[in-house]
């Protein structure tokens, strides 16, 4: 076993603590914006439910992590496969602490295919990128958009009209426990796509090692790498969050609890049916669209479009920056390893 393979373990797992600790709160955020759950409450939620979906989603559906481990080549290569495999996490990790630091809920999943494209390029050029699968990125981004600010903006306005007759404690009570079931979707559904996603990964560095073989367009995940994968999310969940749960949760949108009720449930069907099918979406990208049609719903000035301008410019930039990124430090590993 090479150096580049023990490396590139390590940084996947590195990727997907942080992934843990970064992007999951995301799932949690409005549940405690509305006070619908207490923070500590709320994180500790969020760790078992990403625990489990990306154990059990995986079990039964790995149609995500089979597109992300085809999404570029490093075959024929050698021990250059591993190093540039180990190059694009290394970006990831750079990239997501970077935004964690400023507070931006950038997408760790935009972060990963760029890191992954940008490392594949520099080792193969552009025909290392299976255009097919791409495209599923690209299908990702459109679907998780409209249906996450298409779905929160309709679906709070059939609320309000739901509830037009019904005494604001009784909706109060309504959407207290809705909100808590839903929020808990979305940390599940957060496990189920994002742990995927990088479980994918994982399989390659056990491939370009012989240690994984390929059985038609994917692999068989075996249970210890779900399980190993699991954990290390959970446990980057459990460090903390509250950075971003305040970025998405308290500073974009100020939320009743309806309104937080309408962007959960609206965020975790597309997180759903996305998973379903096999379409990697960002879960980032999902929420914060849903919260932003949950308040344009209201008026357009209920959302802070400065927030939203700043994550718009971090979305934007993900898949040049983290590329250009994994391009550069592939080339330097390569040379230097």
């Amino acid at each position: 076993m090479s150096i580049a393979f023990f490396v590139t373990i390590i940084l996947v797992l590195g990727v997907i603590f942080v992934n843990g600790w970064t992007d999951a709160p995301n799932a949690i955020a409005t549940a405690v914006s509305t006070r619908v759950l207490k923070p500590r409450t709320a994180i500790w939620l969020a760790v078992a439910m990403n625990f489990c979906g990306a154990l059990v989603m995986t079990y039964f559906n790995s149609q995500v992590a089979e597109t992300i481990s085809n999404i570029v080549s490093f075959d024929g290569q050698g021990n250059a496969s591993q190093v540039a495999l180990a190059a694009s996490l290394f970006s990831i990790v750079v990239w997501s602490v970077a935004a964690w630091y400023f507070g931006i809920p950038t997408s760790e999943s935009h972060a990963l295919i760029a890191g992954l494209t940008g490392s594949a390029m520099a080792l193969g050029g552009i025909g290392a990128v299976n255009g097919g699968e791409w495209l599923k990125v690209l299908i990702g981004l459109v679907m998780s958009t409209v249906l996450g600010f298409g779905g929160g903006y309709l679906f709070t306005k059939l609320l309000v009209v739901l509830f037009a007759n019904v005494s604001r404690r009784k909706a109060n009570r309504f959407f207290t426990t809705g909100q808590g079931i839903a929020a808990a979707a979305n940390a599940f559904l957060h496990g189920a796509q994002d742990g995927q996603k990088f479980m994918g990964v994982f399989m390659l560095g056990l491939y370009y090692n012989n240690l994984a073989e390929k059985t038609g367009n994917g692999f068989t995940i075996p249970l210890w790498v779900m399980a190993l994968c699991s954990l290390t999310m959970g446990f980057g969940t459990s460090v903390g969050g509250m950075r971003i749960i305040k970025s998405v949760g308290m500073d974009m949108v100020k939320l009743e609890r309806y309104q937080g009720f309408s962007a959960d449930f609206s965020a975790a069907i597309c997180l759903f049916l996305a998973s379903v099918f096999g379409i990697p979406v960002s879960t980032t990208h999902t929420k914060t669209t849903a919260i932003m049609g949950v308040g344009a719903s209201r008026r357009l000035s209920s959302v802070d479009w400065q927030i939203v301008k700043e994550m718009l410019i971090a979305w934007i930039l993900t898949f040049p920056g983290c590329g250009a990124i994994a391009f550069i430090m592939a080339k330097l590993f390569m040379m230097l390893f």
